[in-house]
Order: C-alpha cells, then sequence, then structure tokens
C-alpha cells in the first residue's frame, strides 16, 4: 500500500469511523502481497489496438446498431478531469454514441473545453453535427437534477451514465452494444447492462481495487449497490422507472438502480473492467466515511424498494460503509424438520442436539438417521433422547449421504426442512428464524450459513462452481481458512448474498423444492450431492442464499473417515465424471455467481493468472 497524504487521511477517517480493531484488520489487508498484482494484470487484460480496430470493423457490420447515450452532469468539473472523461468517451471503438453533458457550474469556464472537443469531434466524423451535445443550465440542481437535465438531452435507444471526474475503457461501449446487439427476440434483448470496475488515482498513472462482479445477485444487491458502474439502460425502462431522484442523494444511484430491476425484462452483466472510478477527495470513491449521508440516503433507498414489492422487512445499517442488511420478518411458524444422519459419534451428536434445544424456534422435530452404528452406548443414547420431537429412523445399507437424506426427508412432516451434519453446533440461538424468514421468501429454495473450524478459521462462507484444488475442479468452499473476524473480498463472506451452491452441513430447503428438484441424487454417494442438488434447484428457478448471520462450527465428517482406500478413490473418481458430465456448460463458462476473472485454483477471490484467462476466453 503506498503512503502519501490521501491514504493518511482516508486511513484517520476509516479509524474513526470503524474504530481500532477493524481498522487493524482492514490494515493487514491492504499490506498483504497481492498473488497477481492488479495493476499489471490489467495491462495484460485491457483491450489491444489491434482488438479495438477489429471491434469498429465488426460493429459496422451489424444489422442492428443501438445508439447509446452517455450522459454526464457536470458541475466545477477541473478541467482534467472533464478532458479526460470526453476523451475517453471519443476514443471509443463503437461508433453509434453522443454524449450528452448537463453543465450546472455557476460560471461558463467549462464551455471552451468542451467546444474544442466538439470540434475535434466533427473533425474525426467528417460530419458536420458533433456527437458531443452540451447544456449550459440555468441553474444548478444538484446532482439528481442534472443528471435528469442531461437524460432530457439525450435521444439514444439506451442511456449510459457517467460520473463527470470518471473514464470508461475504449471497449465500454463497444462491449455493451455487442450484448444488446446479440439479443433474439425481445426476450433475449437485455434492458439494463452493468460492467465490472476498478479505480485509478487522480492522475490515473496506476490501477486499482478491481470490483469484478457476479451476474445478477439479488441478495447482495440488497446489501450493498455493488452494480454501480458501468451502468446502461434501454430508453424503454428509463421512461418505466423515470429518471433520477433527488431524495436520495448521495445514493441516487442506488435508488435508480433498485427501481430498474424491478421493472428489468433481461438483466446482462459483461465481465469485463469498462470503468475507471476517479478516487479523490470529494469522491465516494475514497472509501467508508467521506460520506455518512449517503448511507443514510442508501437505507432509505432499500427501504423504499421493499415497500414497492411489499415485502413485510426491515433493513439496517452497518459498520461498513454502504453495506446494509434486511432483515426478513417471519410470516409463519411452520413445523422445521432438522434431518442429522448418524453413526456411532454420540459425543458430537449430544453436542449438536445441545445447541438445537437452545434455540428459541419451538416448532421443529428432529430426525436422526441412523446408519449402521456398532456402539452398544449409541442405542442407549438413542433410548435416553427419543421424545415427541426427537425420532431415530434406520437406514441399514452402506453409507450413501444422498439416500440417507432421501431416506430421513421421507419421514418427514415439516413443510420446511434442515440438513445438518452430527458435527455441526450452531451459535446463535435465533438461527432456524434467521434461515427461515430467509427460506419463506417465495424465489428462495435454499439458505446455507458461515460454518468454523474449532480454531476460529472459516469452513463455509459460500460454495464456488469450477474451483480447482481438492475437488479436481468442481467446487470449493469459498475462504476456506480465513480468520472468523475477516470479512473478505470487499466484505462477500459478512453480507447475504446468493451462490450457486451452499453445503448440506447446514442447510435448510423449502420441502415443496426439495420435492420439485427430485431429492438428492443418490448416484452420488459422498461428494458434490449438495453442490448438485443446489444446481438442479438453480435450475428450476430458485435462489441459493448464503445468510452469514446463522454460524455454526463444523467439526468436518467425524463420521465417515479418510478417502484412502483404492474403493473409496475409485468411487470419488467417478463421482468427478459424473459432475462434469452433468453440469459441463457450467464449469466451462464459469460460475455466474462468481466471476470469470478470479483464480479457478484459489477460492478466495484472489485475481486469476491473465495468460490462463486470456486462454479460456480464446476457446
Amino acid at each position: 500500500m503506498k503512503i502519501n497524504a490521501t491514504n493518511i487521511k482516508k486511513g484517520f477517517r476509516y479509524l474513526k469511523h470503524y474504530g481500532l480493531k477493524e481498522f487493524m484488520i482492514r490494515l493487514e489487508e491492504k499490506q498483504e502481497q497481492e498473488a497477481v498484482p492488479y495493476d499489471e494484470w490489467f495491462q495484460k487484460m485491457k483491450a489491444t489496438e489491434q482488438e479495438l480496430q477489429q471491434q469498429k470493423k465488426e460493429s459496422r457490420k451489424w444489422k442492428s446498431v443501438p445508439k447509446i447515450s452517455v450522459v454526464v452532469p457536470l458541475y466545477q468539473t477541473p478541467e482534467k478531469f472533464l478532458r479526460e472523461m470526453i476523451a475517453s468517451v471519443q476514443a471509443s471503438s463503437y461508433e453509434n454514441w453522443e454524449l450528452c453533458l448537463a453543465d450546472g457550474t455557476p460560471d461558463f469556464s467549462l464551455i471552451t473545453v468542451v467546444q474544442e472537443y466538439q470540434k475535434k469531434d466533427c473533425a474525426l466524423t467528417g460530419k458536420e453535427k458533433s456527437r458531443i451535445v452540451y447544456k449550459k443550465l440555468e441553474q444548478n440542481e444538484g446532482i439528481a437534477g442534472n443528471t435528469n437535465q442531461a437524460i432530457a438531452m439525450a435521444d439514444g435507444d439506451y442511456v449510459a451514465f457517467l460520473d463527470h471526474d470518471d473514464v470508461i475503457t475504449p471497449d465500454a461501449l463497444y462491449e455493451m452494444a455487442a450484448k444488446i446487439a446479440a439479443g433474439q427476440g425481445e426476450e433475449q434483448i437485455p434492458d439494463m447492462l452493468y460492467s465490472d470496475e476498478d479505480k485509478t488515482d487522480g492522475e490515473m498513472t496506476k490501477f486499482m481495487d478491481p470490483h469484478f462482479k457476479p451476474d445478477f445477485n439479488l441478495d447482495l444487491l440488497r446489501s450493498n449497490n455493488y452494480i454501480t458502474h458501468f451502468l446502461v439502460v434501454s430508453r424503454g425502462l428509463l421512461e418505466k422507472v423515470g429518471g433520477i431522484r433527488s431524495d436520495y442523494d448521495g445514493a441516487q444511484d442506488y435508488d435508480f438502480v433498485l427501481r430498474c430491476v424491478e421493472q428489468a425484462k433481461r438483466i446482462e452483466h459483461v465481465a469485463k473492467i469498462l470503468y475507471h472510478w476517479r478516487v479523490h477527495e470529494l469522491s465516494t470513491a475514497g472509501g467508508g466515511g467521506t460520506k455518512e449521508y449517503a448511507a443514510d440516503a442508501g437505507k432509505r433507498a432499500l427501504e423504499a424498494h421493499l415497500d414497492r414489492l411489499g415485502i413485510a422487512a426491515s433493513v439496517e445499517k452497518t459498520q461498513y460503509f454502504g453495506f446494509y442488511r434486511v432483515k426478513y420478518e417471519l410470516l409463519s411458524r411452520p413445523l422445521v424438520s432438522i434431518i442429522i444422519p448418524n453413526k456411532d459419534e454420540v459425543e458430537s451428536l449430544d453436542k449438536c442436539l445441545g445447541a438445537i434445544k437452545k434455540t428459541t424456534y419451538t416448532n421443529y422435530e428432529v430426525i436422526i438417521v441412523e446408519n449402521n452404528s456398532e456402539k452398544e452406548e449409541t442405542f442407549s443414547y438413542y433410548k435416553k433422547i427419543e421424545s415427541d420431537q426427537v425420532h431415530v429412523v434406520y437406514y441399514p445399507d452402506k453409507f450413501n449421504y444422498s439416500k440417507l437424506n432421501n431416506f430421513g426427508v421421507a419421514h418427514a412432516k415439516g413443510d420446511f426442512y434442515v440438513l445438518m451434519n452430527n458435527d455441526i453446533e450452531v451459535l446463535q440461538e435465533n438461527w432456524m428464524e434467521q434461515m427461515l424468514s430467509n427460506c419463506e421468501r417465495e424465489e428462495v429454495g435454499i439458505v446455507g450459513a458461515r460454518l468454523y473450524y474449532p480454531d476460529n478459521t472459516i469452513q463455509h462462507a459460500g460454495l464456488v462452481i469450477g474451483i480447482g484444488g481438492s475437488l479436481r475442479g468442481i467446487g470449493a468452499n469459498l475462504y476456506q481458512g480465513m480468520r472468523r473476524e475477516r470479512s473478505g473480498y470487499l466484505h462477500r463472506a459478512a453480507f447475504q448474498m446468493n451462490y450457486s451452491a451452499v453445503t448440506a452441513a447446514l442447510m435448510m430447503v423449502k420441502k415443496e423444492v426439495y420435492e420439485k428438484a427430485g431429492g438428492f441424487e443418490e448416484e452420488l454417494s459422498v461428494a458434490f450431492n449438495d453442490v448438485d442438488f443446489c444446481l438442479r434447484v438453480r435450475n428450476i428457478g430458485y435462489l441459493i442464499v448464503y445468510d452469514p448471520l446463522v454460524e455454526a462450527y463444523h467439526y468436518e465428517s467425524k463420521s465417515r473417515g479418510a478417502e484412502d482406500s483404492p474403493e473409496k478413490v475409485a468411487r470419488f473418481q467417478a463421482e468427478i465424471e459424473f459432475m462434469r458430465n452433468r453440469w459441463e456448460d457450467l464449469l466451462k463458462k464459469g460460475d455466474p455467481n462468481y466471476n470469470i476473472h478470479f483464480s479457478r485454483v484459489r477460492a478466495d477471490y484472489s485475481l486469476g493468472d491473465p495468460e490462463m484467462i486470456l486462454r479460456q476466453n480464446r476457446k
């Protein structure tokens, strides 16, 4: 981390806002060396001059050539920033654009610079009318009003949003237009698009802090405005939702994005860095605490979003600037069936049940699926604990995790199932209400938890498909081994979001969803059955929610033993092949809830090797 006046000021603000403990954690994270330095990575990955020329040639041949209006509100914009912003649009490889500048500056200091670039643009296109449109406003109407004035100037099919102190990459408009042009039929044409982004210093000498985003992720959006830049919306969608609202100044972009996602028919994510967000003293890119009022406005925007959708929930600000927690109200108190497979692990099972007994939710049953226990003490323990609320059912065949859970579910009476390993110890008394309040949501099928090893390092904080390591490229738990108090990449480990899968060591699922998906795949007796189940649930239209407010210790597969015999190794290889065959397309394309630019070896949001990514993209 570079030490300069700006970073020192940011550090003091962070210390004041978050306190010493969080400051020290953040400082430690900043000082860690990147496995792949981002600035070097970006220089290798950005579009080459040859690629830009090819984009220009290709786009001229398209049948559909959407016009994109880039709207920019100006207000006392430093000349250097203004020049770099305009030049970045003018350098676009895609040519069917217009730049709409609405200037609320009290004087006429910016008009000469704009006119200079208008002349350059006419010389470049050979046309009398410049693609750069400028309007001097009679008065400054603030960020919202000035943006709306720029929108009113636009006549494009799509409107793109750019801040006056930021820049876009030369391929930004092409990449957006390519996604639009590729749509076949009304339902396939996106009406809302966003890209990945990074930050740059005031002099644009260094690129840093990349934000690689997932495809549309509802729960992440309700935790934080992860979409931000580069945002492009269709004229039709813009007319539906209206413009930018000054009621939410400071978080007007969050309010606008939330209104757009409520109405959008198709949302596309362009997984490329197309936007450079400039870090300087007055920008929100400067970090936590720079504009505290913005966090309050964001909370109100999120509350309004939930109200419009008729969702009974409350919103809480958190210690992290711009991050929120949505607390969904528990709508009913249905019977919850907790399914726990077990073989001879009395001590672990007793600890597991002891934690369950502390729950503040009382309408539940526990079904212990006994599987070939050999110790007399195990059966004595069963007699001791059996009651109207705790039942033991007997599965006599050899261990098959999928069959054990399907067998347990067949004996369950609840409308919601909790699948739980016998080596789980839940840590909150309200864990069941927390899971249930999410799982009751119409769009949600499965809810997973944040799990720890006994040494207070993370064992599971969501699961990513296509990551290598011990699971041979099928999937891996995120953040394994990271200290419990850390929040991970852009606080992803600490906030609710959607993943493609979560572990069944502790998972809640709707009964109807379990049945629709056909239960667990019994061909997968040990490995990947939870991954496969989650993917099938996603395929029938439900979300998988990772909820970090549900925490537990996981003492890790004590009942089963190691994968070290020839028989077990052969079985594991067969399960790998099963997953590769069933989910071949997904494994090749990459996890939509992650990002193709992350490592496929490490499951921690670290950057992937640029050469490997480029090779993969060429396939």
